[in-house]
């Protein structure tokens, strides 16, 4: 997809305060803090600092809707597994989460993210287990491909696959920030769940 405009149309904390425009499809991204969540968005719609990134994990505390071509939305959520948060605080995400994922008509698919290099950590099991258990559709982006040379890439997804216990149906995409490698798949996979 062609991107031409794109913006953040609101920071939500609470149901009331979502988006409220029927039939435009919702994309969660979810993952560690500091895995690249930012990144991704930012190299999917061709802009440098649309989605803020920062060298603090822990940054984003709402969830953050950026509205792509009148078409669908990427939906920010904050990153899991961050310990420099309160205990209140993180389970207040959590609700905010959790909400978000089992009671949004508009979402199609969580983004996973998770970073190539290493096996996904309990946070991500956890989270990718979440999914499952509520029966949401998942496409596993794997970041920072351009880290590890290619010819070891199918190793580092069969170490996901297997930690994760990757149903058939869900994807795994390898992916850069840096070098766009997954960008096209990425899109791809999207537009099979728009409606």
């Amino acid at each position: 997809m062609k991107v031409h405009n794109a913006e953040l149309v609101i920071s939500a904390v609470k149901p009331e305060q979502y988006p409220n425009e029927e039939g435009l499809a919702e994309f969660a991204l979810a993952g560690r803090s500091n895995v690249g969540k930012s990144s991704f968005i930012n190299k999917m719609i061709n802009r440098k600092s649309l989605a803020r990134t920062s060298s603090k994990p822990g940054k984003t505390q709402t969830l953050n809707f950026y509205k792509i071509e009148e078409a669908l939305y990427f939906v920010d959520v904050p990153g899991y597994g961050f310990a420099k948060v309160s205990k209140r605080e993180r389970e207040a995400w959590g609700a905010m989460i959790e909400t978000y994922f089992t009671t949004r008509e508009e979402l199609c698919a969580v983004l996973q993210i998770v970073d190539l290099r290493h096996p996904p950590t309990k946070d991500d099991i956890m989270m990718y287990d979440f999914l499952k258990h509520y029966d949401i559709p998942c496409i596993v982006i794997a970041t920072k491909a351009d880290k590890i040379p290619r010819g070891k890439w199918d190793q580092h997804v069969k170490v996901l696959k297997k930690n994760l216990d990757l149903v058939k149906e869900d994807e795994i995409i390898v992916f850069s920030s840096e070098t766009a490698e997954g960008k096209d798949k990425a899109w791809n996979a999207l537009k099979k769940w728009m409606k």
